[in-house]
């Protein structure tokens, strides 16, 4: 039998999870990175030093014993200074107070004594100079001050960046929401899209030989996999057209067989006793069962499910009944035994005769033509076939109930019985279980 290893093929809900869930993910990252990119075009070039510039004044600003702003020149304000040699600046307060620093371009300085004014400015666009200005305002010991400054050569970070840093109050909450989202829900959608596929695998896995009519649903499929599913319905279809064909002629040829043997049987019947004679009805009745066993094999892949009421103990009796005679002429004892008197079950009326009387065949031709072959019925309906021959060899066991397949390949069966059994038991819902051992062999069916 044939064993597909599917461990190592990647899953394609996992794929499409994963690259899905990187997609969103990159969108997201891409959209607060662009953002923060236009935001550069409407916001002031000074983005990135404004809070440093805004914070080191706040510290510096103070009002002398007169009570006049200024600003006291802390380490920071001077290593500011030291950074940006072209630094100007005007601090106002709100009440119109201000103290300036460094050479404030033309068109910014008539800004200066107005600065108090605004709370947030980004002044650029002048015809009169390319240089940018800003206002910020801040809080300070001595109050709320205005800042209008400009003249900055250490920009700091690119300014993408530094709106993408003054940005994160934003986009973080943001992106601890969205990844969860995305790993929880991406997974369930792909799992939904595929439920249908799963659905045709299951169905796939259902179809049986013996029902070889299966199709499997193309209704829901996707698009892209539909072609697959209907390529695979028609290679079922041309299977069973070929499968047909096969059963019909081995049930010809079964049927034709017949009146050939029945006339060799009549012709060796005529001749006179002796050693050729038996032989060749040996040889004729071997053939009859073959035949016989080809056309049970075929008639039983075709019949209908089971549904009449039989007694399990009362085919097994009759069955022993009948090939008794065999089994002591082969040289063996037959015994009978049962638990119940009797074992009703829905079964084949046909089909079970059949079977049970190929397992006792079956004894009879490998049971080594000595010892006991015991038929026995349990109170659970279970029958056991078992003689005390040689046994059959552990990498013989599972293999002994396909078609056609002979412990020993002079062996005179046509391979025939125990595939009869196992697909007669199928039918009926059981199982076939098969103990051997030096001792012996016994066959249990469970219905």
């Amino acid at each position: 039998m044939m064993r597909v290893t599917v461990s190592s093929n990647p899953s394609l809900w996992w794929k499409l999870s994963w690259q899905l869930s990187l997609v969103i993910i990159v969108v997201v990252v891409s959209v607060i990175i662009g953002l923060s990119i236009w935001a550069t075009t409407v916001m002031s070039p000074n983005v990135a030093v404004e809070d440093k510039i805004t914070a080191v004044m706040a510290n510096a600003v103070e009002r002398d014993s007169r009570g006049n702003l200024q600003l006291r020149d802390t380490p920071a304000l001077k290593l500011l200074k030291e950074k940006n040699s072209g630094l100007w600046y005007v601090a106002a307060t709100t009440d119109g107070a201000s103290v300036s620093y460094g050479t404030v371009p033309a068109p910014y300085a008539e800004l200066g004594h107005l600065a108090y004014l605004f709370q947030d400015a980004d002044i650029r666009g002048s015809t009169r100079t390319d240089e940018i200005a800003s206002i910020e305002n801040v809080d300070t010991p001595v109050g709320e001050v205005r800042i209008l400054f400009g003249g900055v050569t250490d920009m700091g970070l690119p300014p993408a960046l530094a709106i993408l840093a003054r940005a994160y109050p934003i986009y973080i909450p943001l992106i601890a929401i969205a990844l969860p989202t995305i790993f929880l829900t991406i997974p369930r959608v792909v799992r939904r899209a595929l439920a249908r596929v799963n659905d045709v695998v299951q169905k796939a896995s259902q179809i049986e030989p013996r029902h070889p009519e299966a199709r499997l649903p193309v209704e829901g499929i996707p698009k892209e996999v539909a072609p697959l599913v209907i390529a695979f319905n028609g290679t079922l279809e041309r299977l069973e057209t070929e499968f047909r064909k096969r059963q019909r002629f081995l049930i010809d040829a079964a049927h034709e067989l017949r009146t050939p043997i029945a006339i060799m049987q009549t012709r060796i019947d005529g001749m006179p006793d002796g050693q050729e004679r038996t032989r060749l009805l040996d040889d004729v009745a071997r053939l009859a069962e073959t035949a016989e066993q080809l056309l049970d094999f075929e008639r039983n892949d075709q019949a209908a499910d089971p549904h009449e009421t039989v007694d399990l103990v009362e085919i097994a009796r009759t069955v022993v009944a009948e090939l008794a005679p065999l089994a002591i002429a082969a040289g063996y004892q037959i015994a009978f035994h049962s638990e119940v008197e009797s074992s009703m079950r829905k079964g084949s009326p046909s089909a079970l005769p059949r079977a049970i009387g190929n397992l006792v065949r079956n004894a009879i031709d490998h049971g080594g033509n000595r010892g006991t072959i015991t038929v026995s019925v349990s109170d659970d309906g279970q029958i056991d076939v078992a003689d005390e021959g040689p046994g059959i060899a552990e990498e013989h066991q599972q293999l002994v109930f396909e078609p056609f397949y002979r412990v020993t390949p002079k062996s005179t069966g046509a391979g025939l019985g125990l595939s009869l059994v196992k697909q007669v038991v199928a039918n009926h819902g059981g199982e076939v279980a098969l103990k051997s051992d030096v001792t012996g062999t016994s066959v249990a069916i469970r219905l």
